[in-house]
Order: C-alpha cells, then structure tokens, then sequence
C-alpha cells in the first residue's frame, strides 16, 4: 500500500494539474490515497512577484474545489486545505468550510515561498490556531526563500507542541542536513520525501527514525507519469522509492514510510 501525502491540482504558476491526472497516475503507479491541495492557492509567481488579483482564486474556492474531488473519491482522496496568509484571514468562513467537511479534510497547507509570508510571523499564527482547533497536521513547504526556511517551520512547531508540523521537501534544493537535524530535535515535527533525494531519507531515519517521515511526491507536477519520469524523461526519484529502497530497509520500516506513518498521523483510515 502508498500514501501519497503531496499531491495537488490547479491551473496556475504555468502549470496544469487535472483531477484526471491524479487518478491516471494512482491508478497506474499503485497509489491508494493521496491527500490533494490546490496550487490554485499561491499568492506570489517564482519571481516571488504578485499574481494579479484577477488571476487569483479565494481560499474557499479552491477548498471546495479540493472537498468536490474528495466526495468524488471519499476512499482515495484527501483534503489539504491550502491557505493564503498574505492576503486572506482564518476567517468565520473558513472555520465553518472546515468544520462542514472535517470528514473530508486531513491537513492545512502552508506555502511561505508563494505567500512570501515568514512560516513564523505573526500573520501565520491565526491558521496554526485554526489547526490546532480542529486537531489537523501542518505541511508546510521549505526551500527557496528565507521566509521558507526549515528554521521558521522549527520555530513554529516548537510555539505549537500540540500540532504536528511536516516539513515538505526537508529543505528544497539544500543537502536537507539542517531539516534532518532540526526534524530530530522535536516530537511533532516530521520529514516528508517530496524531492528529497533516497540518501537523505536514509540519513532522517538513521537520525531520528522511522516513524518521522512519509511519503510525499507533487505529482502531478511534471505531469501524469511523474511518478515514472520528469519532464525530460529522465527516470524519477519516487522509482527509487518505489523498488530499491525496499532492499535497503526492513519490511516493517518500508511500510511505516510508505503508508503506515501517514494513516496514523493524518487519521487516514486504512
């Protein structure tokens, strides 16, 4: 079995991820869960430069959008709700979309790079308070700015020990030794193995073990076979995850990352 805890759709950033694709690609690579969020969500492009606000789409849009999939696919599809700290409020609204849908929903989405909002700041903290209420995990992305930096996600997770806290991609583009090191350091602060390359989870195990990591991909950022390929057709990492690492883990240890880590801690039943 695979939980795949990093998947998303939307139409935005020049990307094009279909609800279509998700399902080809569960299908074909053998994932039974995938917890979705809209990239429908950013705030900022890669130029950290604001998206035109008649580009942008409302929290609550791309929530339904997401909840709509999941009632689709209530046995394979879960929600992250991804959410727009810069220009948007934990507002009654959102609590009332949460609270209707709890059945629905498995975790609240940060994206500080595409909200160019410090993962620390104090315009985040109402959506921490919003996770904590309804007991929901944190994924957040790390990587490619300062106000993603795993620190400020430390930072955070250490302010909320009642929430768990996942560090997505451990620190994209970096040899993930500060993530793994600070990872280690808390009791509800966790790896996620989206783009992380396999010696690097190797090394998170190792250091702070096994039940402190889950699998995560983007797909389907570089398109429907991300699982397979990139987009120029070079074989992709997840392939790894997928056969040799079966051999350099135990049975036990390969199931906890694969599935197991993820259903008990975003309450996925299996």
């Amino acid at each position: 079995m695979i939980i795949d805890t990093h998947v998303h759709i939307g139409d935005m950033l020049n990307f094009r991820l279909t609800k279509e694709d998700v399902v080809y690609s569960m299908d074909k690579y053998g994932i039974d869960y995938s917890i979705v969020s809209s990239l429908n969500a950013a705030e900022f492009d890669h130029q950290l430069r604001p998206i035109p606000r008649k580009y942008q789409h409302s929290q609550l849009e791309c929530l339904n959008d997401v909840i709509e999939f999941a009632r689709s696919e209530p046995n394979r599809i879960g929600v992250a709700v991804w959410v727009k700290p810069f220009g948007e409020k934990a507002d009654y609204d959102l609590y009332k979309a949460i609270n209707d849908n709890r059945k629905y929903i498995k975790a609240i989405k940060f994206h500080p790079y595409h909200s160019n909002v410090p993962f620390d700041s104090d315009k985040v903290t109402p959506f921490i308070d919003l996770a904590e209420h309804y007991g929901l995990p944190v994924v957040v992305h790390t990587g490619g700015s300062d106000a993603a930096s795993c620190v400020r996600v430390y930072n955070m997770a250490k302010k909320f020990p009642k929430t768990k806290f996942f560090m997505v991609h451990m620190g994209l583009g970096t040899d993930n030794n500060e993530a793994i090191e600070l990872i280690s350091r808390l009791p509800n602060l966790y790896g996620d193995t989206t783009w992380v390359p396999l010696k690097s989870t190797l090394k998170l195990i190792k250091t702070a073990g096994i039940e402190k990591i889950v699998f995560g991909s983007d797909s389907p950022i570089d398109g429907k076979d991300t699982y397979l390929h990139n987009r120029m057709g070079d074989r992709s990492l997840y392939q790894e995850y997928f056969n040799e690492l079966k051999e350099m883990i135990t049975a036990d240890e390969y199931d906890r990352l694969m599935y197991k880590n993820a259903a008990e801690l975003f309450g996925i039943s299996i």
